[in-house]
């Protein structure tokens, strides 16, 4: 009787990093007064003002700003969240 040996299975990087977090983006759009994206990152995350309107600002004046990081679950719910605001968001597994 021959033995076998035990297979291994070749699994892609993201199968080992698991606690890698994701992360939620909020871009910029023409249509968002800065005022009421300063009040969504408040009411929604609970931010203070100041971190609210830094936030803003980078979504500004870069197109784009990192808002929230956690589980894939979370930062899909918190898209959802601020598309239901009116805001263009997206999840992206941060590197």
């Amino acid at each position: 009787m021959g033995s076998t040996a035990p297979v291994e299975i070749e699994r892609p990087a993201s199968d080992v990093r698991p606690d890698v977090p994701w992360v939620t983006i909020v871009w910029n759009d023409p249509v968002n007064l800065m005022s009421y994206v300063t009040y969504v990152f408040q009411t929604v995350f609970g931010y203070p003002r100041s971190r609210a309107e830094k936030l803003m600002m980078d979504v500004h004046q870069t197109g784009k700003a990192v808002v929230a990081n956690g589980t894939r679950e979370e930062m899909e719910r918190d898209v959802q969240i601020l598309h239901s605001y009116g805001l263009w968001a997206t999840v992206q597994r941060d590197s």
